[in-house]
């Protein structure tokens, strides 16, 4: 039996992929999480086999809350299921060791087949996602800005792309509000932006901030 911990932050999601996973043979959802925090907690209490993970969530996020599970549980194989399609996340996600990319519009037999191959120790990437990420080596980073940013610079931009205020940020990262400042303008000058207002409308431009 491959143990499921679905994590996103719309009920109406987690309660419509559960539905699914409980008529896939072999698979059972053990736990839903509707952040990144809670994610890593109940990873501690319930040691999934596979984890569903969103990406933008409230709080520290999929990307952060992935890196936070693996440095405990290497065994653990994070999925991710997102909306956020557009490079540089899925080459991000999978460079900080997620074992999948899966798009939202993939089909239900697809999200079955994702989970099987990730328990038994494969990568999955939906076909248009690794189509992408595989022209991406033949592309600059000029035609994607984003490409520049590191993977904190990234999860510090949806944050605040969210509407998260600078202390809001540090709290839950842990981080000093100065270091939280440094990096949101080291992305303003990666970008060439002045505010927080046009770094939105660049990510929204870029694909990178959907709702």
């Amino acid at each position: 039996m491959i143990k499921v911990l679905l994590v996103d932050d719309h009920y109406l999601v987690r309660t419509g992929i559960k539905r699914l996973l409980d008529d896939a043979k072999g698979i059972q959802v053990v736990s839903e999480a509707a952040t990144g925090e809670e994610a890593v907690q109940y990873c501690r209490e319930h040691q999934p086999d596979v984890v569903l993970m969103d990406m933008n969530m409230p709080g520290i996020g999929g990307m952060e809350a992935t890196k936070k599970i693996l440095r405990y549980a290497p065994d653990i194989k994070v999925l991710f299921l997102t909306v956020q399609v557009e490079e540089p996340f899925p080459t991000k996600v999978m460079q900080i060791g997620a074992s999948g990319f899966l798009t939202k519009g993939a089909g239900p037999d697809e999200m079955i087949q994702a989970i099987r191959a990730v328990k038994s120790g494969q990568r999955y990437l939906t076909p248009d996602i690794a189509q992408k990420m595989a022209l991406t080596q033949f592309q600059s980073n000029d035609e994607n800005p984003f490409s520049s940013l590191s993977e904190r610079e990234l999860q510090i931009m949806l944050m605040i792309t969210r509407g998260q205020k600078v202390v809001d940020i540090s709290e839950q990262l842990n981080l000093s509000s100065k270091t939280i400042n440094s990096y949101r303008y080291r992305m303003f000058e990666k970008l060439n932006v002045s505010n927080d207002v046009e770094l939105t409308h660049i990510a929204i431009r870029y694909g990178l901030l959907i709702n």
